[in-house]
C-alpha cells in the first residue's frame, strides 16, 4: 500500500514537472481535414511530449537542489531580516560564510572570485595582495607589493592573477610569483578578463582601452576613447562587449576589432559611478551622481525600471538580483515576479565608518563578498547564487587532474576575437548580399574595350561566291562593334542626365521660393 501511495505521489510530481516544460495545451487536429498537414503536426506535438519528458527527468536526476528565497510571513518584510537572524536558522557550514575580516592599514580593498566560486584574491589598495580558499577559509598565499593596487581580476583558473598597481598591470601566479609586467597597459584603473576569447582588457588613467591576448601575448586592441580618464568598466558576459561608464552620462560599449564604439548611449545626465550586466546579458544596471538608478533593456536600448537611491557599486548574481552599494550600507534588489520590476529584497548596513568600495556575489553560492575601507566581509543573501552546477562549465570540487583536463579543453575552444559581437546568434549565419557598388570610369573604359576586342574577334561563316566579299565583313564587324558599345554609351547618357536633374534641384532649393522664377535657365 505505501509502495503505491509512493509511485502515484512520484507520478505526480513528474507530471508536474512536464507541464513546466509543454508549450502550452496541445493543438486540436480533429477539426483538420488536410490529411499531409495532420499527420505532421502529430508528428510535432509528439516530439514536443518527449522533450518535456526529457526536460523533466533531468530536471529530476541531475537537478537535485532547489534555490530558495527568503519568506516574509503576514505583515513581516524580508528586508528587515538581519545577518544575525539569518545566521540562527542555516546550517554550520553555510553560518562559516558570515564574517569579517578586519585591516584597516591596508584598505580599501577590492575582490575577484574565480568562475566556479572556491577561491578569491583581494587586493588593499596599500599594496596588499592575498589569495583565499573559499571552502576551507584557508589562506594560500599573501604578498605586499609595496605599491597602490587600484584592482585585481582573476584569469582563466585560480592559479593565475593580474593586478593594476601604481605604473603597470602586474601577472602572478598562485604561489605569487610575478610572472609579467604590462608596459604598454600604462597606469591602469580597471581589469576584466574575458575567459572565453582569453583576453586581458584594460583602461588606463589616460582613457585608453587595452585588449591583450594572454595566451600569445600579442596586443589585439589599442583604442583612445575619446570621453576621459573612467573607473566604471564591466563586460557583458553574454557576447563579450566590453561597456566603460564616462563622467559625461553616457556608455559606450567596445569590441577588440573596432576603433569606435558599437554603441554609445546616454545613460544618466552626470557622471556614471557603476554599471553591471546581468547574467543573460540583456539587461543593464547603471548608477548616476544624481541619486538614480536604472535597468536597461539592451535588446531595444530602453530604460525599464529608474529606481531612487545612490550606488558606488553594482552587481547581479547568477540568479538576477542586484546588490547596491554606498557609504556603508548594502541593498539587494530582486526580481521575483519575471517582469523585470526590481524591488527591495534585503538590506544590509556595515560597521560605522566602513566605506563599500566593491559589492561581488560568490558563484554557485548564496554568499555576498564585500571589499570596503577596513578591510573585507562575507553576508548570506539566500536565492542569489545557481543551486546545480554543471561540471563541464564550473566544478567548485574540481582536482588538478580536472582543472589540467579543463585548461586544455578551453584553450582549444578559445574564441577569436572576431567573434565579439553585440548579437552573438549571427555567428554562423549567412552574411546578406551587399548592393553592387557603382563601377569608376576606369573600370567602365576597361569593361567597354574588352567587349570591343570580344566583337572585333568574331568569326564570320564563309559564305557562297559574291556574298562574302571584305566591305561587306567590315560593315558587319561595325555593326557588331556598335552594338557591344551600345548598352555602355546609354549607361552614360543616362548617368549624365541623373547628374543634371541633381544640380537643376540643388539651385532650385539654395534660392528662396519666391526668387526661384527669376533663376536663369541653362541652355539644354
Amino acid at each position: 500500500m505505501t509502495m503505491g501511495a509512493t509511485q502515484e505521489n512520484g507520478d505526480d510530481e513528474m507530471d508536474q514537472k512536464v507541464k513546466k516544460y509543454l508549450r502550452g495545451e496541445a493543438a486540436n487536429l480533429e477539426g483538420l481535414k488536410d490529411k499531409k498537414l495532420k499527420g505532421q503536426l502529430a508528428v510535432r506535438e509528439e516530439l514536443y511530449g518527449k522533450s518535456a519528458k526529457a526536460a523533466a527527468k533531468i530536471e529530476k536526476w541531475l537537478l537535485p537542489s532547489e534555490g530558495g528565497y527568503l519568506e516574509a510571513e503576514g505583515i513581516e518584510k524580508t528586508w528587515r531580516i538581519k545577518q544575525e537572524s539569518i545566521a540562527r536558522e542555516v546550517d554550520i557550514l553555510s553560518s562559516r560564510s558570515q564574517y569579517d575580516i578586519v585591516l584597516p592599514e591596508l584598505g580599501p580593498y577590492t575582490l575577484d572570485f574565480t568562475s566556479n566560486g572556491r577561491y578569491m584574491a583581494a587586493a588593499g589598495r596599500k599594496g596588499h595582495l592575498a589569495i583565499i580558499d573559499m571552502k576551507t577559509l584557508n589562506l594560500i598565499k599573501e604578498i605586499q607589493v609595496r605599491e597602490t593596487v587600484r584592482d585585481v581580476v582573476y584569469l582563466h583558473n585560480e592559479l593565475f592573477f593580474a593586478a593594476a598597481q601604481k605604473k603597470y598591470p602586474y601577472i602572478y601566479n598562485r604561489d605569487g610569483t610575478e610572472l609579467h609586467c604590462l608596459k604598454e597597459h600604462g597606469a591602469v584603473l580597471r581589469l576584466q578578463f574575458l575567459k572565453n576569447h582569453f583576453l586581458l582588457a584594460s583602461i588606463n588613467k589616460f582613457g585608453q582601452l587595452h585588449y591583450q591576448d594572454v595566451t600569445m601575448g600579442e596586443m589585439v586592441g589599442n583604442f583612445r576613447t575619446g570621453l576621459g580618464c573612467t573607473d566604471v568598466m564591466q563586460v557583458n558576459p553574454f557576447n563579450g562587449v566590453v561597456a566603460l561608464g564616462h563622467s559625461s552620462g553616457t556608455v559606450t560599449m567596445w569590441k577588440p576589432t573596432s576603433a569606435a564604439p558599437l554603441v554609445k548611449m546616454l545613460c544618466h545626465p552626470g557622471p556614471l559611478s557603476s554599471l553591471a550586466f546581468h547574467p543573460n546579458g540583456h539587461l543593464m544596471a547603471t548608477s548616476g551622481k544624481e541619486k538614480k538608478i536604472k535597468i536597461w533593456d539592451l535588446r531595444k536600448f530602453e530604460v525599464i525600471q529608474t529606481l531612487p537611491g545612490n550606488a558606488k557599486t553594482l552587481n547581479f548574481s547568477q540568479k538576477g538580483l542586484l546588490a547596491a552599494g554606498t557609504g556603508s550600507f548594502i541593498q539587494i534588489l530582486a526580481d521575483f515576479s519575471g517582469s523585470q520590476n526590481y524591488s527591495r529584497y534585503m538590506t544590509h548596513s556595515m560597521a560605522k565608518g566602513y566605506q563599500v568600495g566593491k559589492v561581488l556575489f560568490r558563484p554557485y553560492e548564496d554568499v555576498l563578498g564585500i571589499g570596503h575601507s577596513m578591510g573585507w566581509s562575507s553576508i548570506l543573501i539566500p536565492g542569489s547564487g545557481e543551486p546545480n552546477f554543471d561540471s563541464w562549465v564550473a566544478n567548485p570540487f574540481e582536482t588538478s587532474k580536472q582543472r589540467r583536463e579543463k585548461e586544455v579543453h578551453s584553450l582549444l575552444d578559445k574564441l577569436p576575437p572576431e567573434t565579439i559581437m553585440l548579437d552573438p546568434t549571427k555567428v554562423g549565419t549567412v552574411r546578406a548580399a551587399r548592393k553592387k557598388e557603382k563601377p569608376t570610369k576606369e573600370e567602365r573604359e576597361a569593361e567597354m574595350e574588352a567587349a570591343v576586342e570580344a566583337a572585333r574577334d568574331t568569326d564570320f561563316k564563309k559564305k557562297t561566291k559574291g556574298r562574302n566579299k571584305p566591305s561587306k565583313r567590315a560593315k558587319k564587324r561595325k555593326e557588331i562593334i556598335d552594338r557591344a558599345k551600345r548598352p555602355f554609351l546609354e549607361q552614360r547618357i543616362e548617368e549624365q542626365e541623373m547628374s543634371r536633374k541633381k544640380q537643376k534641384t540643388n539651385v532650385e532649393t539654395e534660392m528662396p521660393k519666391s526668387l526661384q522664377r527669376f533663376v536663369r535657365q541653362k541652355a539644354t
